[in-house]
């Protein structure tokens, strides 16, 4: 016999919320200005410019994930690319993502700035690849079919800490060459034999492809805690290999986090594959949907109110959280979200969590099943999501840690949480 919904809200109605005060984090802020100028020049001195021939068609691998500065980075490399006198064109390098489906990657890029209009060159997007080889150790390789075809390939993506393994290389240049530009097919060779031998996969795969020649030299993009882009590394493939390790504990030690190391109730306000290949960055919350990684906070209960528009109903990550909503969960597609899964062999990241009507009822679920003897005293944070945390919520009971922590300031007064009539969070007082 179903529970009626009515039971629900009397059970807790009478659960006690904190009050909450905003809290400013400060990280390290090291910044790369003028963009454009430091590409340009990069790509015309004499390492870049010397791989690039006249007439040759390019292919420049963009990626699904939210990157500062991203549509003026592509613009202003696929520019010099044919200042230099080729034919450059970008495909979507993204696996599975999209719907595993030309039109839904293009709607990605698009999305996130890249198109053809804004671009000045075409967006070539297909599903179709090319085995371009097999490794020792009996895994195929794939690359795109437009990108095989061309003369010369070009690979475009942030390096930061991956969300499911570890290893000398996580996410960045090594996974996109072999998993990324590989599409579906090779993702799911990548991932085929689980997380446990990503690492070993993604290296094994990138080197089959780097010793086509096809690759002529990488992006590596590192962004600061504020989102913002802090260094741009141009490498040759053989640098690629020797480089992105460092350039990965550069990214690490930039990464923002979570100023507290144990937590009742960690409240998100959104959660989407713009944020994080899991919709939420793992190493932010501490909590994983494989056994391969592990750090960060302990989190007893996790609440996510909503997802992201610019993560096309991808609801990648809902699984790996204890409460979220109605609306979040009406706005999930299985066709948008199981791809990924099916793809990596993983599906802890799409089970369905506890679904309560709005966010009132999923706030005071997670307090009344964090076991703690007071509820009163509950440590509880809200951030709007894993990318942005300079600023954040936190409880009464947290003010001694924040007022003894020199990056933390406290900004304006404690507040009671506030809701509308339909019992969603309305902004707090600051």
């Amino acid at each position: 016999m179903e529970t009626p919904l009515g039971f629900i809200s009397e059970r807790l109605k009478d659960v006690p919320l904190p009050q909450m005060v905003k809290v400013r984090q400060t990280f390290l802020r090291p910044v790369l200005n003028n963009l454009e100028k430091e590409v340009e020049e990069r790509i015309r001195a004499a390492k870049i410019a010397s791989t690039i021939r006249k007439g040759d068609n390019i292919a420049v691998a963009v990626g699904s994930r939210g990157i500062a500065n991203l549509p003026v980075l592509i613009k202003q490399i696929v520019r010099q690319i044919k200042q230099l006198g080729a034919n450059p064109f970008i495909f979507p390098a993204m696996g599975s993502h999209g719907g595993a489906t030309p039109e839904g990657q293009k709607h990605i890029l698009e999305a996130l700035g890249i198109c053809e209009r804004d671009m000045g060159v075409p967006v070539k997007s297909s599903m179709e690849t090319v085995q371009i080889g097999t490794t020792n150790s009996g895994l195929p390789v794939f690359l795109d079919r437009y990108a095989n075809d061309a003369d010369g390939l070009v690979i475009v993506n942030r390096i930061k800490p991956h969300v499911g393994f570890r290893g000398d290389y996580e996410c960045g240049l090594v996974k996109m060459i072999a998993a990324g530009a590989g599409k579906q097919k090779g993702a799911e060779a990548c991932h085929g034999m689980g997380f446990g031998q990503m690492a070993g996969n993604i290296l094994d795969a990138a080197k089959m492809t780097i010793a086509t020649g096809k690759l002529i030299f990488g992006v590596g993009i590192l962004e600061n805690a504020y989102n913002e882009t802090c260094k741009l590394a141009f490498l040759t493939p053989e640098e690629i290999l020797r480089e992105e390790p460092g350039l990965l504990a550069e990214a690490k030690a930039l990464s923002p986090g979570i100023p507290f190391q144990q937590l009742d109730v960690l409240l998100i306000d959104e959660i989407g594959k713009n944020i994080a290949g899991t919709g939420l960055d793992t190493n932010v919350v501490g909590r994983y949907h494989t056994p391969y990684a592990s750090g960060g906070p302990d989190i007893t209960k996790m609440v996510v109110f909503d997802l992201t528009d610019q993560s096309h109903r991808n609801a990648n990550g809902i699984g790996i959280v204890d409460f979220t909503t109605r609306r979040l969960f009406e706005k999930m597609s299985f066709e948008q979200t199981y791809p990924n899964s099916l793809t990596s062999t993983v599906q802890n990241s799409v089970k369905i969590p506890m679904i309560l009507d709005n966010d009132r009822l999923a706030i005071s679920a997670a307090i009344q099943t964090c076991n703690i003897r007071d509820k009163q005293n509950v440590r509880m944070v809200r951030i709007k999501n894993t990318k942005n945390l300079e600023s954040f919520f936190a409880s009464e009971t947290l003010l001694d840690e924040i007022r003894g922590n020199e990056t933390l300031t406290i900004s304006g007064s404690l507040n009671r949480i506030v809701f509308d009539p339909d019992g969603n969070l309305l902004d707090m007082k600051q």
